[in-house]
């Protein structure tokens, strides 16, 4: 029996594959029991463990055998003096097994059992899927002071949510879509035991109201030189701290992988950030968009969507693959990064326009009044883009294809299959149309 101790939690039994012993492996386990308090006393039902008491007042230590005939919700013993439910004598008490059962792994573990007919030497290698892993790249683009260019710069964030750390792994990710069908996972068990008794605690208290003390993730020591007298860490000066590591892109059939040149170390429930991608200089446009429908409008204006706009050509500064993955849009304000906005990036193939939606700006906005007294089927209104920045933008409104439009004031352009009004608003001015359209 080979046991391989340390596996993933989420390991899926069936992909597990042994090479390096031929044709001799004849099966393979998955340990569903893992070592955990609940499991423990569950494998001692009936059997005799060791109880050990200590006064509160005197510090008094006093020990005794114990049989556990229960250990649901809480733990039933039977001792010399009777059955009794252990921590409710007010005296802190703890029960010690003479060992641990030998079908309880302390860490997750796949056997396998293997047949030779006289010794032999082998590399063995276990190779398996597992779930509780994903990957995701985070975008950081900065606009430069010509509101023409920005600087794109890309994590590459590893997500480990499983109870198994790996320690100086050879980690790659793959980007595009894979086929994943949902498979049946036997979940390990484990149980952690709940014992509340008033004479253990006071009895205005309650475990669960007690702070978590343990720390999730590891924290970041910063010293008092990366603050400034706002409080804000300066992001700029733990970043300049970094190695400059970039992961390597490699062609993996039509998808792209990405593969981390050291080794990497991922501990158990916590992410690992890499490099992705630093492109110094890419072009950039910004403007805003109004999607109209007749059923839009409101009380008052409502704010127009700001859109990042950037060709993904190498004569634009880009001209590589961009996996999915959030967007976050700085600009320079008295020599520091501020943010503008964050949103969502699609894949996108070298050759593709990529358009970020940063959402709702209230620096441009639109006001949309109905007109009356028109014929019958037909709708008009009033469009008014109002810029509040002290400097010209890009403003288009798209009309979509549930109205036909008959005139309007300002010229109206097709695009992708739309047509809208395209304009440039002066800084703190506004510009109106006037359209009449027919319902469909």
């Amino acid at each position: 029996d080979l046991r391989f101790e340390g596996v993933a939690g989420g390991l899926i039994p069936q992909s597990a594959v042994v090479s390096g012993l031929g044709d001799g492996v004849s099966e393979k386990n998955r340990d569903a029991k893992l070592l955990s308090p609940g499991t423990l006393i569950d494998a001692y039902l009936g059997q005799r463990v060791h109880l050990r008491r200590t006064s509160k007042a005197t510090g008094k230590v006093t020990e005794q055998d114990a049989i556990v005939r229960a250990s649901g919700n809480g733990i039933v013993v039977q001792t010399a003096t009777g059955v009794e439910a252990l921590r409710c004598t007010g005296l802190n008490e703890t029960l010690l097994a003479p060992g641990v059962p030998a079908d309880l792994s302390a860490k997750p573990t796949l056997s396998v059992r293997a047949r030779s007919t006289g010794p032999i030497e082998a590399t063995v290698t276990l190779t398996y899927l597992t779930s509780n892993f994903d990957w995701r790249a985070h975008y950081v683009a900065t606009l430069a002071p010509d509101g023409k260019t920005m600087s794109l710069f890309a994590w590459l964030t590893l997500a480990n949510g499983d109870e198994t750390g790996f320690a100086d792994a050879d980690t790659m990710a793959v980007a595009g879509k894979l086929n994943r069908e949902d498979d049946e996972r036997l979940e390990p068990e484990t149980r952690s035991l709940s014992i509340t008794c008033w004479p253990n605690q006071r009895t205005h208290e309650d475990d669960d109201m007690r702070p978590d003390l343990e720390a999730p993730f590891p924290v970041t020591t910063v010293s008092a030189e990366q603050f400034d007298l706002t409080g804000i860490v300066r992001v700029e000066t733990l970043l300049n701290e970094l190695p400059q590591l970039i992961a390597k892109r490699e062609n993996l059939g039509d998808l792209k992988l990405y593969r981390i040149p050291i080794p990497v170390t991922v501990a158990s429930n916590s992410q690992k950030q890499v490099a992705l991608i630093e492109q110094p200089s890419a072009k950039v446009e910004i403007f805003y968009i109004w999607r109209y429908s007749y059923y839009s409008g409101g009380d008052g204006p409502q704010a127009a969507e700001r859109v990042v706009r950037f060709e993904n050509r190498e004569s634009d500064g880009l001209g590589l693959p961009l996996p999915n993955g959030s967007f976050t849009f700085y600009t320079m304000h008295d020599g520091k990064p501020f943010m503008l906005g964050e949103g969502i990036m699609k894949d996108r193939a070298v050759g593709e326009q990529v358009d970020v939606s940063l959402f709702e700006s209230p620096g441009v906005r639109v006001l949309q009044r109905p007109i009356k007294d028109l014929q019958d089927k037909e709708i008009g209104f009033d469009l008014t883009a109002i810029n509040d920045q002290p400097f010209p933008v890009r403003f288009l409104a798209w009309f979509g294809d549930e109205t036909s439009t008959t005139t309007s004031s300002g010229k109206i352009v097709r695009r992708d299959g739309s047509r809208g009004w395209e304009v440039e608003l002066p800084a703190n001015g506004s510009k109106t149309l006037k359209v009449r359209s027919r319902k469909p």
